[in-house]
Formats: C-alpha cells, structure tokens, sequence
C-alpha cells in the first residue's frame, strides 16, 4: 500500500503541530511504543529555519517479531562489573566528560538494547535537566546518543534529537572552555563558542549535530563532514531515495512554497497486526454496546415480545369416542348426555328458562374411565376438546399457573361451543388455608375467577376429574362452578362383562371363553385392569404360539394382576420353602374355615412379586358393605400364617414374613375401634386420624383395644388351626410338590383326594415355554 504525505517545514515563530499515525515521541522524538494510540498531536519547535537531514522511518513490525520467544544476548558478569563501576565513577564526577564518554563507549560495546536505553536515557536525561552539562556540548557524547538511537530502532528520533540539541546549544551558549562549572575534567570534544551560539543563517549552513547526524546515518566516520561534503559523500553512502531527500532538503525545499512530496511505501503485511487490533476492540466494543442497549430497551418496555402461540390447543382424534365405547358406568353417562343436548343446542335449555351446570366434576378410583366419559361428551356433541392435567398450570416461576389458567379459558372462548376437561383437579384446586403464600393461591384464584365469569349462554363446559374430592377447596366445587358432581364407581359384574366383551372385539379369543365365569372371577377390576388382563392375555398367546386366546391365558393374566408375576427363576430353599407352604396353608384353611372370611380363590409358594408366598380372595359378588363378622375374619385371616408357623415350629421358630399380615391386621382393628364403633370400651364415636385432637389416656385405650382384637383373633385361629392340623400337613405337602392350587385343589387335597399328576404340571409348563409340541423327557419326570 503507498501513500502519499505531504510534508511542508517552514519557518515559523511560534510552534508548529501536525498530526502522525500510530507515533508517540519523547521531548526528543524517538518512539516509545509501537502499538501507541492511532493519533496523537505533537508540538516541534524549529528555531530560525533550520533544515531536516535524516528522513523520518518507521520500525517494521511483524507476527514474527511479536511472537518470536529467542532470547537477547546477555553480556558477561565481568562486562556487567566493568559497567557499574563506570556508572559509578560517572555518576560521582558529572561535569568529567571523560567519565562520561568512557561509560557511553562501555553501554555500547554490550551491544545490547538495555545498553543502547541506558545511553539514551542518561542523555538526554542531563541535557535537558542540566543544560550546562558538558555531554550537551560534546560531539562525541552526542554521536554515542545518535548511534544508540539507530542501534536501537528509534531513526525517527534522530531528526528531531538534532533540532532539540541546536535549540538547547542557542539558548545555553558556552561562552568560556575553562568555566567554573566545567573544571572537573578537560574540554576535550567540546563544541566551539561560536560554532554553537549562533544559528545558522542561510539554508546550506550545516550545524555539527546534522553533521554528526548525517555521518551516523551514513555509516561514515565520526569526524564531523564538512558541508562541501554533506551533499555528495555522505549521500553517496545512502539509499538513492535517501539521498535524493537529503539533496532536496539541502537546496533549502521544504517551505510552505516549496514543499517536499514523500511517498511512504509500507511493508507487504503491515496492514496486518493493525486489522488484527481492530476487529479485537471493535468486537469489545460492539458487545459492551449491544449489551446495554438491550438492558435499555427491555427495561424500557420500547419492544415487546410477540404473542407465542398458544399451549392448549384443542384434542383432534382421527376416531372420536362415543358414549356406545363406554361400558359399566351407564348412570354416569345418562347424567352427561344433559350436557350433550345442550352443547348441541344451548337454547334448548333457555326457552323455559333453565340454565346447564357450567361445570361438572367426576369422581371416583383410577381407572374407573372418567378421562373417557368426558372424551365420549366431546366426540357425541362433535365439540373442541381442550385437555389439561393440573400439574402443568403450576411450575417454579410465579404466576405461571394464572397465566395458563387464562390462555386455556381463552382458547375455549375462541373454538365455542368447546368442553374443557382439567384431569387431576386436586393438583391445583386443593383447599387453601391462611398458612399458605399468596403466590400459592394464585392459581387457584385465577380459577375461580374464570369459571365464575362465564356468560350462561357461553358455549363452554368444564369437566374435571379427581380421585380425592374430599381435598378440593370448597370456593370451586360450590353450586355454580361445579353444579354437578358425578360419582363414577367401579365396574359391577354386568359392567365388567360389558368391558371384558368391548376390549375382546380386537383379539382373537378361543371358544372357551365365557366374558361372564371372568366378570365373576374380577370383582374390584377397574376398566384399566380388565384392559390391562385382555392385553397380558393377548401378549402371553403370543408366547405360546397360541392361535387364539385361551381361558387359561386369560386366568394368567388375572392371576398375574391380583398376585403378582411367578419368579420361577429365583433359588429358594427347602426349608424356606416348607416354611413358606405352612404358612400359605395357615391362610388358606383360615380362609375356608372362617364364618363371614372372603372366599378363597389361590394358593402358592412360588414368589410373586416382591412376597414368597401369595394367597388370593375374591368376593363372589361386588363388595359394596363390610359387617362386623367379616373385619373379625379379615383379621382372623392375615394372623393365619403366622400361627401356622407357630403350631408347627414352635414360637422360637417364627419368621418375619408375616410383617405385612400384621400390618395388615393392625389397619383393620385400628379402623374398628377408631372409625367404624366395633368397640364396646371405646364405644360408637367416629376418630379423626390425625392424633393431634385425641388426649393421651385416649390413644391408650385405643392401643389397648386394637392389641385385645388382635389377640382374641390369635387364639381363635390357634384353636381353629390345631385342629385342623392334618389338613394343613396335607396342603403344605401338595403346595411343596405343585407350588399353586386353585380352590377345587385345595378342597380335594384337605380331604386327601389325589389331584394332577406332576408330570402334566410339568409338561403344561414346558409346553408354555416352548410350545404346544413340546414333550416331556423322562428325566424330568423320573427327578
């Protein structure tokens, strides 16, 4: 790149500034730093027209010498030695030019940048402090100063080092070579009286410091030239361009009517490490500039964010529910198909001047359908189905929840006639209390506001669902927000066979089976635990290799639900395994023998789940009212095991594998006395189970009468089991042998009536394993 300065010198009375880039001088003109600020202004002062004799350069610089790591030379301790003392004998003697001379010729021997800085520095440090210094109006001092300033990368300083030195030797002339203040030492190398006080006058004077100057420059010797032999000698030794600048400054150019044009020519990637420089403080910049400029406009509120879309969007399906896919909740969906009629036509209801619940509120145990009956109103009226749980409306950030609760109201508003359906409405609808924050009723409140501020002849119905409707507040399930509360129960046997027949339709199911003999084998299934069955059933075929369903697959799966999964992998000894089938037995007989206990179902000792041993009860029919007969048998039964267990191997010898029977036990005594009245000594008052609002004499009572049923229950199952002690040999003996018995088994073993070979036991599991082929070998069955 080459650029084209125009340079004007002028004489001038009083100072003149000009503007250079990236150059930053001392009072003498050399350069401290190579990475100076991009402009500064200068003052240079030219006394009487004086001429410049050495051209302005600029140090190069690269990436190399940047990052370049070789060391500079060190000089010997010796020459470190030798240097101090002279520093010290020069420092001792100031007006001793020889000492003075003598340390500059040792600093520059180093021939060391610290050494060429030293010179410099002490240079121009008592010459311009102590004007009457013998080093200023020595030649020689001054061609040590000259040459450390070209040894040490500073030519630019060399040119105004010259015209500082000439202003300095005209204000401060030397008038008399043997002056008091100069009898330190000889006058040998000073300036003449007349040479250095009075300027020069005309353009081709030559003063010694341009002298000595241009011989440095030059690399002539130091005798001062001659100024016949400026123009010629000197520039003979110089570059052709440098000597046509010293011919055209020696013809006196460089006036404000004669100007000198100079053309700089750069280093090829000097441009860099300058680019480089800017793109790092104009990206500082541009951050520190963005940064508060967004904290200006987001705190301004000038730019808003844009409405994101909303979250609840209405629940498209590609086969809408119907009320005819709904099965053992027929009450329930009489009651909504009022809400159908009306989302159908809302002014069917306003001609006589009846207004429709605004909400609706289904309760009841999981999986009893309640998310379906409200799909079934929205896919019968042919509406938006808006879907939320109540979970999401709150999270960590306050008034998230208000928020939502407002955006899912006002995209029902926007699709009426539309249901919304909020599931789990416990999680944001709970009762609140005095204690709570404000930021926790938010919700709540927001709630409350939107459902309170429906218009009648709105299009919008709320349904909710919650499985503890004894936890919501009473502000939102009052008569006007919730107006209809709709119990959704569990199947009851024509239920549960209108089920089992709706999710069969999407199997293959065998001939053996009868919806009916499995509807009165599950009573207590929800809808989602005959789904669940027909689904396990369905996968446990697949297995098999089976081409339809069975009966047995389908009583698999019950079993599987009700008792747990077999863990016929896992080791169990054989005395953990006797012990185990004692105490299934134990249950077992209990279950058979006990007035009012809950009919026996399955025996086994095979892990299931996380137990050893399982036995199962069902009802035979729904089991909707409990008497006191059947807690007493309830209780009878869960202590069962644990008596076997102490008949049998004797009191030291009972297992902790009957903790949950007694947990179990302790519940249902505990709820007898405290919440259902069955005890005398307590008498029929119903406890609250907190124990905060029971005094402490009557805690002890209550402990006292659920230990005395608990113990009464003990004694009756020891008689009970006593003598029934060959029937319990018998079935802990068939349990160890076949591991599960149904109730017909069981009664045919008690009774010591043969029943299944073991070796069709063993080929029904084999042939589940590997497939109906499967043979049996001989081994098996001999072991």
């Amino acid at each position: 790149m080459t650029t084209l300065l125009r340079l004007r010198l002028f004489a001038a009375p009083s100072p003149v500034r000009f503007r250079l880039r990236a150059l930053h001088t001392t009072p003498f003109g050399h350069r401290t730093s190579p990475f100076s600020p991009l402009s500064h202004n200068f003052r240079l002062s030219f006394p009487n027209r004086p001429l410049l004799l050495a051209l302005i350069s600029s140090r190069n610089i690269s990436f190399g010498s940047i990052f370049s790591s070789r060391p500079s030379p060190t000089p010997s301790p010796h020459a470190v030695a030798h240097v101090a003392r002279m520093e010290a004998d020069a420092n001792a003697h100031p007006y001793d030019i020889e000492k003075q001379l003598a340390l500059f010729q040792a600093l520059s021997e180093t021939n060391i940048q610290p050494g060429y800085e030293l010179i410099i520095n002490r240079w121009e440090r008592m010459t311009e402090f102590d004007p009457a210094s013998p080093l200023l109006h020595s030649d020689k001092s001054f061609e040590y100063y000259v040459q450390a300033l070209l040894k040490a990368n500073k030519e630019a300083s060399i040119s105004p080092a010259v015209r500082r030195r000439e202003s300095l030797l005209a204000t401060h002339p030397l008038t008399t070579p043997s002056s008091p203040t100069h009898q330190e030492g000889p006058s040998e190398g000073l300036s003449t009286p007349t040479q250095e006080a009075v300027p020069p006058t005309s353009p081709q004077a030559v003063s010694s410091s341009q002298k000595i100057a241009s011989s440095v420059l030059a690399g002539a010797s130091v005798e001062p030239p001659s100024p016949s032999t400026l123009g010629s000698g000197s520039a003979s030794q110089l570059s052709p361009d440098m000597a046509k600048l010293l011919a055209a400054l020696s013809a006196g150019q460089g006036g404000s009517g004669n100007p000198v044009h100079v053309i700089i020519k750069e280093r090829k990637g000097a441009w860099i490490p300058s680019f480089a420089r800017f793109l790092v403080f104009a990206g500082i910049a541009t951050f520190f500039i963005l940064t508060i400029l967004s904290v200006l406009v987001e705190n301004s509120g000038l730019v808003k964010a844009a409405p994101r879309q909303s979250e609840f969007e209405p629940h498209e399906s590609s086969k809408p529910v119907r009320f005819s896919d709904v099965h053992g909740v027929d009450e329930a969906k009489e009651e909504l198909k009022d809400v159908v009629e009306f989302l159908k036509d809302p002014t069917k209801f306003a001609e006589l001047g009846g207004k429709l619940p605004k909400g609706v509120l289904l309760t009841g145990e999981p999986g009893t359908g309640k998310t379906m009956l409200a799909r079934a109103v929205a896919g019968e009226a042919g509406v938006p189905f808006l879907f939320a749980s109540g979970s999401e409306f709150d999270e960590m950030f306050v008034g998230v929840g208000a928020k939502r609760v407002r955006e899912l109201f006002a995209t029902a508003r926007k699709k009426q006639p539309a249901i919304i359906f909020i599931d789990e409405l416990d999680a944001v609808g709970g009762k609140r209390s005095a204690r709570d924050q404000q930021y926790m009723k938010q919700t709540l409140n927001q709630l409350l506001v939107e459902m309170d501020g429906f218009v009648q002849d709105e299009g919008v119905i709320v349904i909710a669902a919650t499985n503890f409707p004894e936890s919501l507040d009473e502000a939102l399930i009052r008569p006007g927000r919730f107006d209809r509360h709709i119990a959704v129960p569990l199947p009851d046997i024509r239920g549960r066979a209108q089920i089992l027949v709706h999710h069969m339709k999407e199997i293959i199911v065998g001939p053996d089976v009868d919806p009916m003999i499995l509807a009165r084998g599950t009573p207590g299934f929800s809808g989602a635990d005959l789904q669940n069955m027909v689904n396990q059933a369905a996968i446990q075929a697949s297995k098999e290799q089976a081409k339809a369903v069975a009966l047995k697959h389908l009583e698999w799966a019950k079993d599987r639900i009700v008792m747990g999964a077999e863990r016929r992998s896992s080791y169990i000894d054989e005395r953990v395994k006797r012990l185990t089938a004692y105490h299934e037995g134990g249950h077992a007989l209990t279950a058979l023998y006990t007035e009012g206990a809950m009919p026996l179902h399955k025996v086994t000792c095979m892990p299931r789940g996380h137990a050893l041993g399982v036995t199962s009860q069902l009802p035979k029919d729904d089991r909707l009212m409990v008497t006191h007969k059947e807690f007493l048998a309830d209780i009878d039964v869960a202590l069962g095991g644990r008596v076997a267990e102490e008949l049998i191997f004797g009191p030291e010898n009972v297992t902790s594998g009957a903790s949950s029977d007694l947990r179990k036990a302790t519940a249902t005594a505990t709820h007898m006395v405290k919440n259902w009245g069955y005890s005398e000594k307590i008498g029929p008052v119903y406890l609250n189970d907190r124990e905060e609002g029971i005094s402490t004499s009557k805690r002890e009572e209550i402990e006292s009468e659920v230990r005395r049923m608990l113990q009464a229950g003990q004694a009756r199952v020891f008689s009970l089991l006593r003598s029934k002690q060959q029937e319990l040999h018998r079935l802990a003996l068939a349990l160890i042998e076949h591991e599960t018995l149904d109730i017909e088994e069981v009664k045919k073993v008690i009774q010591g009536e043969s029943i299944r070979n073991i070796k069709d036991v063993i080929s029904d599991d084999l042939s589940r394993i590997n497939g109906p082929t499967a043979e049996v070998p001989s081994a098996v069955v001999a072991s």
